[in-house]
């Protein structure tokens, strides 16, 4: 029972031993203890800050990022509409020229037709006059082969002068 009932010269020792003991540690452990525990929190905080820091880096980067996006996507419809424009122009201008290429060659082929129909109608013009005058040439030796006709014919131009 000397367990549960200490003396007094058992909590005097006890009692001196705890306080070396408090000594000891404050001395010796609570400085560096307190120390790392405050450069823990220092770490901690500056951590805390690193990410909130990081957090508003990345947001800005992010609004950044969707700016680029957004004036990349401005510049692509832009780049875009002045193609459309371009092509447009370029397929006018295309027309234009076909449609000029084909009036001037209707044009030159409606000259050639002409000159070729004026030039087929000489031809026939002279056919036909070689052929009236070949016809004629026939009938006239046919009628004058006998020489009372011949004198007949010349009676008859002769009539015809003295009237005219």
């Amino acid at each position: 029972m000397e367990l549960v009932k200490p003396e007094f010269g058992l909590i005097f020792w006890m009692s001196i031993s705890f306080l070396i003991v408090v000594f000891l540690m404050r001395k010796f452990a609570w400085g560096p203890i307190l120390s790392s525990l405050k450069e823990r929190e220092t770490s901690i905080e500056e951590a805390l800050n690193a990410a909130k820091k990081a957090k508003e880096d990345v947001a800005n980067l992010k609004a950044e990022n969707e700016r680029i996006l957004q004036e990349a996507r401005n510049e692509r419809d832009l780049i875009l509409k002045e193609a459309r424009e371009t092509k447009d122009m370029i397929v006018n201008e295309a027309r234009s020229k076909a449609q000029t290429e084909g009036d001037r060659m209707i044009t030159i082929a409606r000259e050639a037709i002409t000159n070729e129909k004026l030039a087929a109608i000489t031809e026939l013009k002279n056919q036909v006059a070689t052929l009236s005058i070949e016809i004629a040439e026939k009938v006239i030796r046919q009628q004058l082969s006998n020489d009372d006709k011949q004198k007949a014919l010349v009676q008859e131009m002769l009539k015809d002068v003295k009237m005219n």
